[in-house]
């Protein structure tokens, strides 16, 4: 699937970069922790692009985006979502927030319902003290950007994908190439907001928009009982767990994550 060229916009002061595939009802994808936009699959882009105007973008500081001197804060992205939105005339959309992403879909439904018609959190926790976390030597790695391209997915394999899996498939043969980068200062800025983050525990049952949590049974990086409490506390939300699924579920099994995504946004 051939990438269309990164558009920007100015969002808050920032210009944010983005790119479009399809046509049809807006679907928002964001990002997780210090990833840009090119490293969603593309067969998922592919698949849902056939049913939606699919939208996905760099959070301020990653990748082509810029930022300011400001600390970060997952309430920032989401009111930089939230702004893009705005600039591209989506009044609103059904939106997909992946690993930290999934918390800024959070704060972006508190902030401004009215956006938000579909929500499908991803890898996702509630943050704060009921969040299950992993060894902290995990987000160390996550944000470590230093070396080549090459040094940093190299560093990323283990993290999201399961022992089992790794042992008989290439996950190059199942990532998209990466070029985007993002500098391991601003990769530390978005650690600090995650760890900050106070966290939606006490107000996930305000959530009115329908709901899909999906995680992976085997994830190393999000913990997927933090999926389980979510669906647990959201009103009504639908709750899938992959088996032997890792943080990168999306890129293991693709077909079936596109499956579940747009059975969930069809019916």
């Amino acid at each position: 699937m051939a990438l269309p060229p990164p558009e920007t916009c100015t969002v808050g002061g920032v210009t944010l970069a983005y790119r479009e595939y399809g046509t049809g009802y807006p679907l928002i994808l964001i990002n997780g922790l210090a990833s840009a936009m090119d490293t969603w699959n593309p067969p998922v882009l592919e698949a849902i692009s056939r049913h939606f105007r699919v939208i996905v973008f760099d959070n301020r500081g990653t990748g082509y985006s810029g930022a300011l001197g400001e600390p970060f804060s997952v309430p920032l992205f989401a009111k930089d979502t939230a702004g893009l939105m705005d600039a591209l005339g989506v009044c609103c959309a059904h939106v997909l927030g992946f690993s930290m992403g999934a918390c800024i879909a959070q704060e972006l439904v508190f902030a401004f319902p009215e956006k938000v018609d579909r929500l499908i959190l991803v890898a996702g926790d509630c943050g704060g003290a009921e969040a299950v976390r992993t060894d902290p030597d995990v987000f160390f790695r996550l944000t470590d950007k230093s070396g080549s391209i090459e040094d940093v997915v190299n560093r990323m394999f283990p993290l999201l994908f399961p022992p089992a899996w790794l042992a008989t498939h290439d996950p190059f043969r199942y990532c998209p190439a990466v070029e985007e980068t993002t500098s391991t200062e601003n990769a530390a800025r978005q650690f600090a907001a995650f760890l900050s983050w106070p966290g939606s525990f006490l107000r996930l049952e305000k959530i009115r928009s329908r709901t899909l949590v999906i995680a992976g049974d085997k994830d190393a990086v999000v913990p997927h009982e933090n999926s389980q409490l979510l669906a647990g506390k959201i009103p009504d939300a639908e709750f899938a767990i992959f088996p032997d699924a890792g943080h990168g579920l999306m890129y293991q099994c693709p077909d079936r994550f596109s499956e579940r995504m747009l059975g969930f946004l069809q019916k």
